[in-house]
């Protein structure tokens, strides 16, 4: 079969899951054709991780290969510094809120997306507004932290928002101040 092309897997994988009348936690991913660019508009607006594209005269290979891409939805936003944890010279990671209504509300970490030298120029600007307590509505426990007046804002790149209401695989773009919200 890994010599077969890829769509005729896919027609032999189907008529196996039906001919066995196979249920979750199995299931079959239709096969699509057409624009790219409108499937993966499609699968941001419904909130999907992202599409898989695949080549359909394309062999098995178990390696990734040009014949094979996973375009990932990427969101952005703007957050409210709330916390940090030092590093020598910088930041290891920024805490991050959300304004809702009157409520700040804890969104996560990022620790990544800075080098050296952005990691001291931020670690420079929260200097000047840290707090002896977190501003947070709902109090959480990090004994690491610093805690911050919101002041300012870190553009952020991540993949979702988990079920517990936090940011997942997030990446740090940049800081700004002001009193924008996410």
């Amino acid at each position: 079969m890994r010599r077969e092309p890829q769509i005729e897997r896919k027609r032999q994988l189907k008529e196996l899951i039906e001919q066995h009348k196979l249920e979750e936690p199995i299931f079959y991913s239709e096969h699509h054709e057409g624009d790219g660019r409108a499937l993966f508009a499609a699968a941001n607006k419904l909130n999907y991780e992202g599409i898989v594209s695949k080549r359909v005269d394309a062999p098995y290979r178990s390696e990734r290969v040009e014949a094979w891409r996973k375009i990932k939805v990427v969101r952005k936003g703007k957050f409210p510094v709330v916390g940090f944890v030092k590093d020598p010279s910088g930041v290891a990671a920024l805490y991050l809120g959300k304004k809702e209504g009157k409520d700040l509300l804890y969104m996560g970490k990022v620790g990544t997306g800075w080098n050296r030298t952005t990691s001291a120029q931020i670690r420079k600007a929260l200097d000047t507004v840290v707090s002896p307590k977190q501003k947070l509505t709902k109090t959480i426990r990090k004994p690491k932290a610093t805690w911050v007046e919101p002041k300012f804002y870190a553009d952020i790149e991540y993949r979702d928002i988990t079920s517990e209401g936090l940011l997942r695989a997030s990446s740090f773009k940049g800081l700004s101040r002001g009193t924008r919200r996410s």
